[in-house]
């Protein structure tokens, strides 16, 4: 492994097998931090349009809700502008047998806070000082904590800002922040680059996904984040089904006029197959 972004995407076939193989492993994973009482904090920041989300649906999807959650808190409100900067998000952070997925995280604060100026340079100095202290309390404690930096360029960030105003299911996704975006790369750039400086540490590094493509860019992570953590196999206690439903013979169902049964719309559709 070079660490080189791949030329070309990956066939259909052979992501389609490699990532139910992954899934897989997460739900391993899942089960091995229920039967340990591990703690996990994922954080995924990069450019907008990088490829976060759609790497945290990928890893989600076949996994319990119960037990693997996503944080994605919202603007402030006027209460925690008035609170210590990390408070927040020590109130996303897991219990004993819980991974927390960060979709951005406290990390905004060294991104869009500082560049479209919602921080005062003291506070954003602060930030960088405080942050490598915040996540050592953090892994002290034991909480295992991976950080992802998804790198994509600006030409196929703005093909995809593109691809999302022209489909009706992605344009919720296109704000006003995502035009600055793109007028403000050189600004994000040299904030990522003094963010990187101050908190790639030993104790808490970086990890950084070239995303150019989002299928290798999602196989890629989920397979390095499974193999920084020693996860074990948790045998299931097997369940018994019975060959076929117990029949006693004394249930009548209601007649079916009782209820309100939804239209059959998918049979409206059969003359279009």
């Amino acid at each position: 492994m070079t660490g080189e972004p791949a030329e070309r995407p990956i066939a259909d076939d052979v992501y389609n097998a490699a990532l139910q193989r992954l899934q897989i492993e997460f739900v391993k994973l899942q089960e091995w931090v229920r039967g340990t009482g591990a703690r996990v904090v994922v954080i995924f920041e990069g450019r907008d349009a990088a490829g976060k989300g759609g790497a945290i649906k990928r890893i989600t999807e076949g996994l319990n809700p119960r037990v693997v959650h996503v944080a994605a808190l919202p603007a402030p409100t006027e209460r925690e502008r008035g609170q210590w900067y990390f408070q927040r998000y020590v109130a996303a952070l897991p219990a004993r047998g819980e991974i927390t997925l960060f979709d951005r995280s406290w990390y905004n604060r060294a991104g869009v806070e500082k560049v479209m100026g919602f921080c005062t340079p003291d506070e954003h100095a602060r930030f960088l000082a405080q942050a490598p202290v915040f996540e050592q309390l953090l892994i002290d404690d034991g909480i295992l904590l991976r950080k992802y930096w998804f790198s994509v360029s600006q030409g196929e960030q703005l093909r995809r800002f593109r691809k999302r105003r022209n489909d009706p299911l992605r344009q919720w996704k296109l704000s006003t922040m995502d035009l600055e975006a793109v007028n403000r790369w050189d600004d994000y750039s040299r904030a990522r680059d003094e963010m990187m400086a101050h908190t790639d540490v030993a104790g808490s590094p970086w990890y950084v996904v070239e995303s150019e493509i989002k299928k290798n860019a999602r196989l890629n992570m989920m397979a390095h984040l499974l193999s920084t953590i020693p996860y074990t196999e948790v045998v299931l206690q097997p369940v018994d089904l019975p060959e076929r439903p117990a029949v006693t013979g004394d249930y009548q169902r209601p007649d079916r006029d009782n209820y309100h049964y939804v239209d059959d719309y998918a049979a409206t559709l059969m003359g279009e197959a």
